[in-house]
């Protein structure tokens, strides 16, 4: 009898010790698996495709820079604890990098979308030249979710990511979804089908158009900050060339967006006689819908070069 007591004592420290050290499995059997996404579109598509079977949160949030967002304290902890880590890679989630690789030491499953997709690289007279090796020719793009087939590409290997790690079938949602997808693709290139190519020609904030042009045939001539991340700077030398590609090539609008300098764009714009257009292209819109935010980018686009 005192045997039973003393077991029945150990039982509950027994049960505390073995949940402090589940580490990043301790959610599954608490109920759902848990998912953290580095940033909010990517964010959108993974949950459009698991519905209610995982538990996602979004590290990044919605609107900020996520190359530059470092995660607070707490964050980190929430990195280190889940089921699953989904990251764009390509040193997209550059102020992040610390924590994904301690939420890696930690043991933590990661799956990373740029090693499912055929990757962009840097092309030949894009841009102005300049010193940033990310902007050199053959350098890997991170924005990828400029384009619904390459997101496309993504969906089908995460949903074989939940078959195999976590015996989850998911491949009818999956293929609901990249026929939306596909949907989604065809209905961009009919928005944009009767520009005509002389004016397919893009001046931007930063290098982040890339996938958009290479799938709908635009011409990337021109960046404010010459650089596939905004955390670079622009210099005099640079603007002083892209002024001169944008009269060369007789470009009327300049899109900016987030992490452009405010201040530089307009002076740009005003010397060079062109409009500017601000795109949302690192931000969902009010819906959460990353099929909206498409909709919503290939519209500006397309009204703005009318």
């Amino acid at each position: 009898m005192r045997n039973r007591g003393l077991i029945a004592r150990m039982l509950p420290a027994l049960a505390a010790s073995l949940v402090a050290t589940a580490g990043p499995a301790r959610s599954l059997a608490a109920g759902k698996p848990s998912v953290v996404v580095t940033y909010s579109i990517l964010g959108s598509v993974v949950k459009d495709l698991v519905g209610d079977r995982f538990e996602v949160a979004v590290e990044i949030p919605n609107g900020m820079d996520p190359h530059e967002w470092e995660p607070p304290a707490r964050d980190v902890e929430r990195l280190t604890h889940a089921d699953l880590v989904v990251a764009n890679g390509l040193n997209l989630e550059g102020g992040m990098q610390k924590a994904l690789d301690q939420a890696r030491r930690s043991g933590v499953r990661f799956f990373t979308a740029a090693e499912h997709i055929t990757v962009r690289r840097v092309g030949r007279n894009e841009g102005i030249p300049s010193g940033d090796p990310d902007q050199a020719i053959g350098a890997p793009d991170p924005h990828l979710w400029m384009d619904p087939i390459t997101m496309k590409a993504v969906v089908e290997a995460l949903s074989a990511e939940f078959r195999n790690d976590f015996s989850v079938d998911l491949s009818a949602r999956a293929a609901a979804l990249e026929k939306r997808l596909d949907a989604l693709d065809a209905e961009i290139r009919t928005r944009v089908a009767w520009i005509p190519p002389t004016q397919r020609k893009l001046v931007t904030g930063h290098e982040s158009l890339g996938y958009f042009a290479q799938r709908y045939g635009f011409q990337l001539v021109g960046a404010v900050v010459p650089s596939l991340s905004s955390q670079a700077e622009t210099s005099a030398a640079d603007l002083a060339a892209l002024k001169a590609t944008i009269a060369r090539e007789r470009v009327k609008v300049l899109f900016t967006e987030l992490g452009t300098p405010p201040q530089i764009v307009d002076a740009l714009a005003r010397e060079s006689g062109v409009r500017c257009v601000t795109l949302i292209d690192h931000a969902l819109p009010a819906d959460g819908s990353y099929f909206t935010f498409m909709r919503n980018l290939a519209g500006t686009i397309a009204s703005s070069l009318e």
